[in-house]
């Protein structure tokens, strides 16, 4: 078992060395000076753009509430990655709002419409239970989501709540994996568990399941590889780390978050289905979100499976992974008025 400083003195080769260089200079970068809701509302202007607008033209357009009304709004979510479920739900809530309150002006349809999106997204009081007992992070999901970086900014934002974090190295089979987490447990001052490249990822997670009791550890958060949902035996390993988990660790509180793509758009629905199917998922990270035009995915996930998001990422940095805010987020989506 390899240990961060034995990790750090060994990470010589050609290709971790080039990594290195254009990690270190992404995380090293000074903070921004605008804040988590300033990014995030300029992230979703292509989202806005795409969903927006159009819904703004129909409400422009239409001087009555009919059906037709209906069905253009109806066609502009859908059309807007929302989905169908999600969709379907937001039109028929909204025309129980407009029955309840007597509406005649479509103008008068884009509050309720912004309040039914919200009312969907809402994560409830026990979204973040895992912070508040002895813990164990798993993240899963494809090659190039975001995922051993969403591990590292899942480190800082725990340590910023002085929560005292261990990460595990799982993802031993993508090239220099190990040591782009290492570099992340450097930069956000947090210990890591890993063995060298290829080894047997269930062994890293049983080491460390052991040193999060040894030391106490608030949340222990294991990377895992990425694991193509077309690929069974990868889906095995899996299975294979729940198991260790559940034999080793059973006392912790189980997190199973996945990482998904903010700009696959309907496609992140269906790794979502192929990982659902294989182990349990309590949450999604949806990342890159910085620029999507399909942003409204992050209403059609909550609507389709039930599972929330419970973390946005809007950059590179540390600090551009943040909880979800379903206000924030609808807020920055409809370009409305937030405190910082």
């Amino acid at each position: 078992m390899k240990m961060l400083e034995d990790l750090s003195s060994s990470s010589d080769s050609d290709t971790s060395d080039s990594n290195f260089k254009d990690i270190s200079s992404e995380i090293d970068q000074k903070p921004v000076k605008k804040g988590f809701f300033t990014k995030l509302k300029e992230g979703l202007s292509k989202t806005r753009n795409n969903i927006v607008s159009g819904i703004d033209n129909i409400f422009s357009a239409f001087t009555t509430i009919d059906d037709d009304f209906y069905e253009e709004l109806e066609e502009t979510l859908i059309m807007g990655d929302l989905g169908v479920h999600a969709t379907m739900a937001i039109i028929q809530d909204l025309k129980e709002k407009v029955k309840t309150n007597k509406i005649k002006d479509p103008k008068e349809c884009k509050s309720l419409l912004i309040e039914s999106i919200k009312e969907r997204m809402d994560l409830g009081e026990n979204a973040y239970e895992f912070e508040n007992q002895k813990s164990i992070v798993m993240l899963i999901g494809v090659n190039g989501v975001g995922k051993t970086t969403s591990v590292g900014k899942l480190a800082g934002l725990l340590k910023s709540q002085n929560k005292k974090v261990l990460m595990a190295a799982a993802d031993t089979f993508r090239a220099a994996a190990i040591e782009q987490l290492t570099e992340w447990a450097h930069r956000t001052n947090s210990e890591i568990i890993a063995q060298h490249e290829g080894s047997d990822p269930a062994a890293v997670i049983f080491d460390a399941i052991a040193a999060a009791k040894a030391r106490k550890t608030d949340v222990l958060i294991c990377d895992t590889a990425g694991r193509l949902h077309n690929k069974k035996n990868l889906m095995a390993e899996l299975g294979k780390i729940d198991r260790v988990i559940e034999r080793e660790y059973s006392d912790a509180y189980r997190e199973n978050l996945i990482v998904l793509d903010g700009t696959t758009g309907q496609n992140a629905l269906s790794q979502l289905k192929e990982f659902k199917e294989v182990t349990n998922i309590t949450g999604i990270i949806l990342t890159k979100m910085d620029g999507t035009a399909k942003g409204g995915i992050a209403i059609a996930i909550q609507a389709e499976y039930g599972i929330p998001v419970k973390y946005i990422g809007v950059g590179e940095k540390v600090e551009d992974l943040q909880k979800f805010n379903s206000n924030d987020f609808v807020n920055a989506l409809f370009d409305a008025s937030n405190e910082e």
